[in-house]
């Protein structure tokens, strides 16, 4: 009998029961819950992050048309911003606006400048975050 009890006890543990599945939702759905706002903070923070222009290694160096660290004073180029950019302003700038407080050629100059960054640069994960795509 102790064998026959055994495998009907099995055979319970087997098929979901009606707790069991109400269970199993209320897990899955309180991971979409505590998801959802972590991707809404992600895009948060990805336009606010900061990038300088130029970064703090090469503070007092001017911006060349090209995006280039010049010598300060050099001929056609452009000082350092007075403040970093905000992401989002930058994504503003990669759709065709420009830097606030800049003109179109110191924009581009600076914007120029933001796509050369490479990884170790200060400002280059918050422009590889607003290259990904949502």
């Amino acid at each position: 009998m102790t064998e026959r009890s055994d495998d009907a006890a099995e055979e319970a543990d087997a098929s979901p029961t009606r707790r069991r599945v109400l269970i199993l939702g209320a897990v899955g759905a309180s991971a979409v819950v505590s998801i959802r706002p972590a991707l809404a903070q992600t895009a948060g923070s990805v336009l606010n992050c900061q990038i300088p222009v130029p970064d703090p290694s090469r503070a007092g160096g001017y911006i060349a048309g090209d995006g280039k660290v010049v010598a300060s004073g050099t001929k056609n180029a452009f000082p350092p911003a007075s403040r970093p950019f905000k992401g989002e302003e930058v994504r503003r700038a990669m759709n065709g606006g420009t830097l606030p407080g800049t003109d179109y050629e110191r924009s581009r100059a600076y914007m120029n400048y933001i796509r050369r960054l490479q990884r170790g640069t200060s400002g280059f994960t918050c422009f590889a975050s607003l290259q990904m795509p949502r």
